[in-house]
């Protein structure tokens, strides 16, 4: 009897120590929107104005917790600074469908988590420690869902690892045949970001075309009288790699990445397409959405629907990975 005591009373000891240590684990995110669209410039001077605690209402926007308010040349910042675990459900509400099967709930939840303990530890002693926009994960303020926080809780504290450290958990919505391997996109090879296998003929961004007028092309890329835009290479899973466009004052080669982050990310949905120009406009046909590089969110919830669990979508997106519990700094 009191042997099983113990044993209850350790449990119970082991659990609210983990627990009260996971409340005091916060993320610091600065919020980027149409109000405050700007990243403070690296030596930028910025002083803080206030802070309050609580709720914040921006252009319809609710954000809980702390909430700073600083002051650059530039303009205004606001970070928001609050749990861990209540950033990650509010990141999944806003990357995918609340009514997503639960394990590709869960999986998003992982990543989640996973890309913002990388982003902490890399910029810890920052003013923030994460955007709120795609420049990293889409954040929108407190959404509270019964499914999406069950997805949180039931993997709460759960990160992927690669030889004992969180990895750079990139995502993206669509691959179509295969994702990309990461040096192709950030110029960095990472032993777990190799491209695999991914059919996403469910995703509404399966196939796209896009009809683009070269003026507004020009007016991206800051370049006069286009006559022609080629394909000049390709990546090893074959996304355009490189093009070269041809105006008034010669040829210039860009990175399709370039490219597409010129144009804007949902105006050229991915750099997986092929071109032609007829008289005044640009015409692509293309398939997927986003820079291609790790786990694919419409895979993810086509392998849910065929049965797979959350931890083996995630060795199938990041092979050689681990999932741990993150350690509290």
């Amino acid at each position: 009897m009191k042997r099983a005591a113990g044993l209850i009373f350790f449990f119970l000891y082991f659990f609210f120590i983990f627990y009260n240590a996971e409340a005091k684990e916060i993320i610091k995110v600065l919020i980027v929107n149409e109000a405050y669209p700007r990243i403070p410039a690296k030596n930028e001077r910025i002083e803080k104005l206030g802070s309050m605690k609580g709720d914040l209402l921006v252009m319809g926007t609710r954000y809980t917790g702390d909430i700073e308010i600083w002051k650059g040349t530039n303009g205004l910042y606001i970070i928001n600074e609050l749990p861990l675990e209540t950033y990650v459900k509010d990141v999944v509400a806003a990357e995918v469908s609340a009514d997503w099967d639960l394990e590709a709930l869960k999986a998003q939840a992982v990543i989640s988590r996973t890309y913002a303990v990388y982003q902490k530890r890399m910029n810890g002693n920052s003013l923030y420690h994460i955007v709120s926009s795609v420049l990293d994960q889409v954040y929108k303020g407190n959404n509270p869902d019964e499914r999406i926080t069950a997805a949180v809780d039931q993997t709460r504290g759960e990160i992927l690892a690669y030889d004992g450290k969180p990895i750079q958990a990139f995502y993206h919505s669509t691959s179509e045949g295969c994702t990309e391997n990461a040096e192709e996109v950030f110029g960095k090879s990472y032993p777990y970001l190799k491209s695999v296998e991914a059919t996403c003929d469910i995703s509404p961004y399966s196939v796209w075309e896009r009809k683009i007028k070269l003026s507004e092309i020009e007016e991206a890329l800051d370049i006069s009288g286009i006559k022609s835009i080629s394909i000049q290479s390709y990546t090893s899973t074959k996304r355009v790699k490189k093009l070269s466009i041809t105006g008034d004052s010669g040829t210039t080669a860009i990175l399709a990445t370039d490219f597409r982050k010129a144009l804007g990310w949902s105006r050229l949905p991915s750099t997986n397409f092929t071109l032609s120009i007829d008289k005044d406009s640009a015409y692509f046909e293309g398939k997927g959405y986003g820079h291609g590089v790790g786990l694919c969110q419409w895979c993810a919830l086509g392998m849910a629907r065929e049965g797979k669990n959350y931890r083996e979508i995630l060795y199938h997106f990041y092979p050689g990975t681990t999932l741990q519990l993150y350690e509290n700094r």
